[in-house]
């Protein structure tokens, strides 16, 4: 069984027990999430696909902490200028495990 969620203005293909890093939310290490957002579930042989989101179902994940990623660089030169900037941006995500994804009917 997997479903494809949205948070975060992105799209992610989860199953049980995937670990995945998601935009920041307002919850907890040790906590739970509920996300309603599912946009499609399989499950052995039926598919449901949502218009946008199908009714009923969501998937629960645990809150396993927030990291941040990777410094991303970002570097602006201008030639014969003598103009140079360096910006870094270090980008707050939640980690989540999934524990249980629940199929509702699809609309």
């Amino acid at each position: 069984m997997y479903a494809v969620i949205e948070t975060g203005g992105k799209q992610y293909k989860v199953a049980k027990n995937d670990i995945i890093l998601v935009e920041k939310l307002a919850a907890k290490k040790g906590g739970e999430v509920k996300l309603n957002t599912v946009l499609m579930v399989k499950d052995g042989n039926s598919l449901h696909i949502g218009n946008p989101h199908v009714k009923g179902s969501h998937v629960v994940c645990e809150v396993l902490g927030m990291i941040r990623q990777d410094k991303v660089v970002a570097f602006k030169y201008k030639k014969r200028k003598s103009e140079k900037k360096k910006i870094g941006h270090r980008q707050n995500v939640l980690k989540l495990k999934v524990k249980e994804i629940e199929a509702g009917k699809g609309s």
